[in-house]
């Protein structure tokens, strides 16, 4: 029974850990931290900046800027906008649509495509990320995605080591612009500084260009920025995972008296024979020990079968970003996550075994046998 009670609490605080954890690396660990984004001045997101041909072509070439094998420029003008995509249950979400070049698979190096291949500009073809491809119709290797006032084929899917990259759709940058008829074709510039020393010239440079209302800013500043909207869901879940552990801590004090009351003529017996109250005491922490391992146990094991089955029945767990779409979280119970399911455990069973076995320790050998 408190072997039980500790796994059910050990399955709950796995999972909200995870879902912590999982939220963090999809919001946190977006960015490169050589990488600007370059967006109109006092925007604070993609979506409500706006930038011309004629910015992108004069930012380009900026000295400082890293270059690939080719010796061209690791900078990717982008665009976005935020389309309806429909679930496979039928809803409706706001997903983020990110227009690219080529480039950008160099300048965002964690996106990695691992199924298919990269899209041909002014091909209407689309990649999309791992969260896009398990929750949304039509987001299948080789399906169509309908979005804006055109059809899109789904042609790679890529993964992005966790990030909110992962709930995107990418398509070619100038076919985006022409279908949402913008009157400037990006709306931000991600661009790779070639050492740290350029990094900090590269962004006062653009900073004080006199001829553009364009600022510049870290990336890995930008998403930290964007994760704030997270931060009442981590206390949220913090306090649940908490509330958890105390009631699973009562729980399991009430079950140890139970073992203690029904065992009272084994603490005689023991008492009787010479063994110490400390031994005695010893005796039933320890074994509250091994119970709380045994929970942990069988509770890691429940809560891994169940961050899978989640997975794959929901395709990913949505909760809304700072810009209005859809960030789509895929469940992953990491080692730092089991590891604090078993310190909570271990807690539990020895905050929670420490009266009984105080109160096994208590009695006499006479009490003891009398109430056998």
């Amino acid at each position: 029974m408190t072997a039980g009670v500790i796994a059910l609490v050990v399955v709950a605080s796995t999972l909200f850990l995870g879902l912590i954890s999982s939220l963090k690396r999809t919001l946190v660990v977006s960015g490169h931290p050589l990488n600007l984004v370059v967006m109109r001045k006092g925007s604070d997101n993609d979506g409500s900046s706006q930038l011309s041909l004629e910015v992108y072509q004069a930012i380009r070439f900026l000295d400082g800027i890293a270059r690939d094998e080719n010796d061209q420029p690791l900078v990717s003008p982008e665009l976005v906008v935020q389309p309806f995509l429909r679930t496979r249950d039928g809803g409706r979400e706001n997903v983020l649509a990110r227009g690219v070049e080529p480039m950008a698979l160099k300048v965002h190096d964690k996106v990695k495509i691992i199924a298919g291949r990269m899209l041909n500009p002014s091909s209407g073809e689309a990649i999309v990320g791992v969260g896009v491809a398990s929750r949304y119709a039509g987001a299948e290797l080789g399906n169509e995605l309908v979005f804006g006032r055109g059809r899109w084929k789904v042609v790679g899917i890529f993964e992005a080591d966790g990030s909110s990259f992962e709930s995107e759709v990418w398509v070619d940058v100038r076919e985006l612009a022409n279908d949402a008829k913008r009157p400037f074709p990006y709306s931000g510039i991600r661009l790779r500084a070639a050492s740290p020393a350029d990094l900090e010239r590269l962004e006062k440079r653009i900073d004080d260009d006199p001829r553009y209302a364009i600022e510049a800013e870290l990336e890995t500043d930008y998403y930290a920025k964007q994760s704030e909207s997270a931060n009442s869901l981590y206390i949220l879940v913090i306090g649940i995972a908490v509330l958890a552990g105390i009631g699973a801590g009562f729980g399991a004090a009430n079950t140890m008296y139970a073992a203690v009351q029904a065992r009272t003529a084994e603490i005689g017996t023991l008492r009787a024979l010479g063994f110490s109250r400390g031994s005695i005491l010893l005796a039933f922490q320890l074994e509250a020990i091994c119970l709380a391992l045994l929970g942990f146990l069988l509770g890691a094991g429940l809560a891994l079968a169940l961050s899978a089955v989640l997975g794959w029945l929901l395709g990913g767990i949505a909760f809304g970003a700072q810009t209005f779409t859809t960030n789509v979280i895929s469940l992953r119970v990491s080692p730092s996550d089991l590891i604090g399911a078993l310190g909570l455990a271990l807690l539990v069973g020895a905050l929670g075994g420490l009266g009984p076995a105080w109160r096994a320790a208590r009695l006499r050998p006479i009490e003891a046998l009398r109430k056998a």
